[in-house]
């Protein structure tokens, strides 16, 4: 018995790291399925502003609401099943007046492409005012203010 006692296995010291590898390309994978599903809203060609940034975690947690308009003119907001699928004045006025009954202070914000009239952005800044909206905000993409000359 004293050899039985002397081939006692010595406690293994190493780690197998092969399950962590697995779990890391599983992860990999999903995320490189899903980030391209993460960029939401209306490809839009936007005027540039030297203005500074907002900060929209300053008095709620909620996603502010976007109106995108894009090159055609044509109306997009980002909230509901399908924030890709245009939508008309009227149901414009009632998803944004439904949203503003659930959080009244939500941040609104017009994202238009450079091209769009100017009519049509004030058309939709008065829907955005008729559902409710105290303050309507404008999007812009940060750029450097050009010298203008007299």
């Amino acid at each position: 018995m004293s050899q039985a006692s002397r081939r006692r296995r010595r406690p293994m010291g190493d780690i197998n790291v092969v399950p962590y590898i697995d779990v890391m390309l599983v992860l990999l994978i999903i995320f490189m399925v899903t980030a391209p599903l993460l960029t939401q809203g209306v490809n839009v060609d936007l005027p540039d502003a030297d203005a500074p940034a907002i900060d929209l975690a300053q008095d709620q947690n909620r996603e502010p609401l976007v109106v995108s308009i894009d090159r055609a003119g044509v109306r997009y907001l980002n909230r509901g099943e399908t924030p890709e699928s245009p939508v008309d004045e009227d149901e414009l006025a009632e998803r944004i007046a439904a949203e503003l009954l659930i959080a009244p202070n939500i941040n609104v914000f017009i994202k238009a492409d450079q091209q769009v009239a100017y009519g049509q952005i004030v058309a939709t800044m008065l829907v955005l005012q008729t559902a409710g909206a105290k303050r309507v905000g404008f999007l812009t993409e940060p750029g450097v203010r050009e010298s203008r000359q007299p």
